[in-house]
């Protein structure tokens, strides 16, 4: 055996990206629970997302946070969260999905990615709830769009949801489907019907979030989904394979198979 040859990074380590999230995360969480509960009140309505913050007809001029909350809150309120249940399940999701694309993109990339998903699922929001109150927090719409990331390469041979996945470095880095391929990939199809069918379904009525029911926000999650999607080109910086786009079932010139 090569004692130079570096060892194989199991398939389940988190990346610097997605370590350092997770800290920030649970950190803003951590702070928030030691502020008296009007301190933390108006922390929620200075970073969340209050869609009514945009209608001049609607309590104009009450809100705080002023000029600048009109622009930052479109990614801060992705930093709060209700509670600890809140929190636990978003980074649960977020974990192996954001993991893959951390891995992929590096950290810069990856927190740029995470802040153009959470704007979108802000933008959806927005264009869904004009006249709403009530601030909307949470990560789900980032997370959203690190899920739909990750299916544009998550299953090709050799990546995490493979059946022939290699390490992580390796799985994280196999040639990407473009857009087009994808739309017609019979797992990624399956993953959207599943996808779209829980946030519709689940975002009619109301689950229990902690010890309050809180409505939740479906349209920003397809928000961020959309954008995680149609963008992630943009950020990838992997090559596609050569003759990724040929008709279906083609195999490129070294033969691997890219369906």
């Amino acid at each position: 055996m090569d004692s130079s040859e570096s060892p194989r990074e199991p398939i389940l380590t988190i990346p610097a990206g997605m370590t350092a999230l997770l800290i920030i995360m649970v950190g803003i969480h951590g702070v928030r629970a030691l502020l008296p509960l009007d301190t933390d009140q108006d922390v929620i309505w200075t970073f969340g997302f209050v869609p009514a913050r945009y209608d001049t007809s609607v309590l104009a001029g009450q809100f705080p946070g002023g000029v600048g909350a009109e622009i930052w809150t479109f990614l801060t309120y992705a930093f709060l969260h209700a509670d600890i249940t809140h929190i636990a399940f978003n980074m649960l999701w977020m974990l192996p999905f954001g993991s893959a694309v951390a891995r992929r993109f590096g950290t810069a990339r990856f927190f740029a990615f995470f802040a153009v998903t959470a704007i979108a699922g802000a933008f959806a929001h927005l264009v869904t709830h004009q006249h709403e109150v009530a601030p909307m927090i949470g990560a789900s719409a980032a997370v959203s769009g690190m899920m739909a990331a990750a299916i544009r390469f998550a299953f090709q041979h050799g990546s995490f949801l493979s059946f022939g996945r290699g390490d992580a470095e390796e799985a994280a880095r196999v040639p990407a489907l473009s857009l087009a391929r994808s739309l017609q990939n019979s797992r990624v199809l399956g993953f959207l019907a599943v996808w779209f069918g829980l946030n519709v379904i689940t975002g009619l009525g109301a689950v229990a979030i902690g010890a309050s029911a809180q409505s939740i926000a479906w349209q920003a999650h397809i928000g961020g989904f959309v954008a995680g999607l149609l963008l992630f080109s943009l950020f990838d910086p992997v090559p596609r394979a050569i003759g990724q786009d040929n008709k279906a079932g083609a195999l490129p010139p070294d033969g691997s198979d890219i369906r």
